[in-house]
């Protein structure tokens, strides 16, 4: 038995997938389409706040982006490996959700842990639609499935995307799943270490970079992406 979703988002740490990509998952939420958020860690060797703490910022988050499910694989934050045992979990939340579209981590950054989860989660896709690979999941063995499309959002590099998308409609959204971590940043009353996250000029990062994906295409605000292969489109007309 499964629960299909359309977009099912990963992210190495709770609040990767709300700085980077939470625009268009509202923006498709919006529009009717079902999407869910899996984490691959805990985010427990972070600086400020706690593992506890994180996971209820996230659950705030997630409820602000009004995302159909949240999970953890509770993999080792910045230890993890891009093994088969974390790659069969990964499979199994593919084979349970069978997304269309997987959203996961830049291809590469500075956090170890982005580009490393970035493979994982896409090597974990291309396994996922191989018949023989066997997967129990809730003592129910799986069936195969690979999502249509595999795309990777940008963090903290500056990596050129291969397409935006117009979040204009969405960036309130997006900023309020952002400060749902206030343990992570900016907050002129924590007494809590300064982190490279924490700064005022990274939080006003993340608005004024989807301002400038926005001025690229002619729209108040984008968030970009990568993909792995071609991008088709039906006609010319569909590009903005």
């Amino acid at each position: 038995m499964h629960n299909t979703l359309d977009i099912l988002a990963f992210g190495a740490h709770p609040d990767d997938v709300e700085l980077s990509c939470a625009g268009t998952l509202a923006l498709e939420i919006n529009k009717g389409k079902t999407a869910g958020i899996i984490d691959l860690t805990q985010g427990e060797m972070g600086t400020r706040g706690s593992k506890d703490l994180r996971a209820k910022e996230a659950d705030a988050a997630a409820k602000a982006l009004g995302v159909s499910i949240r999970h953890n694989l509770k993999f080792k934050d910045a230890l993890f490996e891009n093994n088969e045992a974390n790659k069969l979990e990964v499979i199994k939340m593919i084979r349970h959700y069978r997304p269309k579209v997987v959203f996961c981590n830049a291809i590469r950054d500075r956090h170890i842990d982005h580009g490393r989860g970035s493979t994982l989660v896409s090597e974990a896709c291309f396994l996922s639609g191989l018949k023989k690979y066997k997967t129990v999941y809730e003592g129910i063995e799986q069936e195969e499935w690979r999502p249509d499309h595999v795309y990777h959002y940008i963090q903290w590099y500056d990596i050129e995307p291969d397409f935006v998308v117009d979040i204009s409609d969405t960036i309130e959204t997006k900023m309020a799943s952002v400060l749902a971590y206030k343990s992570q940043f900016h907050d002129p009353t924590s007494d809590e270490p300064e982190t490279p996250i924490s700064s005022s000029n990274f939080l006003e990062s993340v608005r004024y970079r989807a301002r400038n994906f926005g001025r690229i295409i002619g729209t108040d605000y984008a968030e970009g992406f990568t993909a792995e292969r071609y991008i088709g489109v039906a006609s010319v007309f569909d590009l903005i």
